[in-house]
């Protein structure tokens, strides 16, 4: 049912990066050196690709550049960041949650969800820890072997369920599951065999009630972690909108849709922005109306991230090509009436569903914007559709803070976008492409 491990399975001893952890979560003391923001910036790259990996060797790397970086940088968000997902990856969840917190007493914008994050980390620990009561209430013995050796008590129950002698094997597993969780082994690992142990307690309990009463608590524990609490699963009551009642709420409107760019951060062009009749922004965008006008009509944005999920808009577009992953996002990032309308799945990834342009036809992963301008040009009901500040980054990028330190990635055609706009504008100025 949870994908059970092979029978012998058992906790394994802190070692590699868990054991190099256990000596260096608090910090460590680095010698003064002169490294610059561009060496920090590309060791946290590598730390993230390393944590991504989540070998041993590559944890060990992650966890001595995260310890470089908050010795030169004891407040830097993005060492924080990187220090709390690594605690996490480790299954050092309490630690996670101090280094996540610290993170967010950095920031103003939450934009990768932590607070989320933390939340469910807590109501998961709860949750566990309800389990394993109720898990001691209904097998009274396994108190008996919680002060053993966890593994070679798990080893006993195993040995013993396989000769067929349920009675003794559960209390001892049962056990071993108490004593993982009161010397705070690493998550991976109580969950683990917790999975195994309901397995096979799913196979021979006949009492239903109370395996269900324990299913509920497992489910929860583990819901949590994945997602954090849903506090308004039905979204504030916001109105889905498809593909063609999208068309009918812009049709016949002016258009303009502003880049994140420094040039447009440069501009002051606010007041001429905020004359047409819909503004679009995209992802992380930045504020000053001075530059780049005060209104936002429709924010569309990558499902990846919640930068400016919390900021009051007519509609939200959210984008996405994996549509589970899309629907997860929404479920925990979208802020209950920060939006009136909100795209549906017809709306999820326009170049690919509604263009059908397949990777054969299209190789790189298509922008938030290019998504957003390929919708609106097939749509084509916009008599004024212009684009501002749109030079594909030769200007940097003009974002909310937090999100600054984001790569400009690699995986998309900026070229090809760029030729795709060129080959339909009707005019080209420095800070204008009208395409109608």
């Amino acid at each position: 049912m949870w994908g059970t491990t092979p029978a012998a399975a058992a906790p394994a001893p802190a070692g590699g990066a868990t054991a190099l952890l256990k000596r260096a979560v608090k910090g460590t003391t680095a010698p003064a050196s002169g490294l610059g923001q561009e060496l920090l910036d590309a060791l946290l790259a590598v730390a993230n690709q390393a944590l991504k990996c989540g070998y041993d060797d590559e944890l060990n790397l992650a966890l001595v550049i995260s310890d470089t970086v908050l010795a030169h940088r004891k407040n830097s968000r993005a060492g924080w960041r990187l220090r709390a997902r690594l605690l996490e990856a480790l299954g050092e969840e309490a630690e996670a949650v101090e280094a996540y917190e610290k993170y967010l007493t950095l920031t103003d914008e939450d934009g990768f969800g932590v607070t989320a994050k933390v939340a469910g980390l807590r109501v998961a620990r709860d949750r566990e820890r309800e389990l394993l009561e109720l898990l001691k209430r209904q097998v009274p013995r396994a108190g008996e072997f919680a002060r053993g050796d966890a593994t070679d008590v798990w080893a006993e129950g195993l040995a013993l369920h396989a000769a067929g002698d349920w009675a003794e094997a559960e209390p001892r597993m049962v056990g071993s599951l108490i004593a993982l969780a009161a010397d705070e082994a690493p998550v991976a690992d109580r969950q683990d065999l917790l999975s195994q142990y309901l397995d096979l307690r799913i196979c021979l309990d006949t009492d239903v009630t109370a395996l269900t009463e324990v299913l509920a608590l497992y489910a929860e524990q583990r819901r949590s972690r994945m997602r954090g609490p849903v506090a308004d699963p039905a979204i504030g009551g916001v109105k889905w909108i498809s593909l063609g009642e999208f068309r009918n709420r812009i049709a016949g409107k002016s258009i303009c849709l502003i880049a994140n760019s420094g040039r447009v951060g440069a501009s002051s062009m606010g007041a001429e922005i905020d004359a047409y009749d819909l503004v679009v922004r995209f992802n992380s965008y930045r504020i000053d109306p001075k530059h780049t006008g005060s209104r936002t009509d429709i924010h569309a944005t990558i499902h990846k991230h919640g930068f400016n999920w919390e900021k009051s808009v007519d509609t939200r577009l959210v984008f996405g090509g994996i549509s589970g992953d899309w629907k997860w996002s929404l479920r925990n990032r979208l802020v209950p009436g920060a939006q009136e309308f909100l795209g549906d799945e017809s709306l999820r990834w326009p170049v690919r569903n509604i263009g059908r342009l397949g990777s054969d036809v299209w190789p790189g992963i298509p922008t938030t914007g290019f998504n957003m301008l390929y919708l609106l040009d097939f749509l084509d009901v916009s008599p004024t559709l212009d684009l501002i500040g749109f030079d594909f980054y030769e200007s940097g990028a003009y974002r909310v803070q937090e999100a600054m330190k984001l790569a400009i990635t690699s995986v998309h055609e900026y070229t090809s976008e760029k030729d795709w706009v060129m080959q339909r504008a009707q005019s080209v100025t420095d800070m204008r492409i009208s395409l109608r």
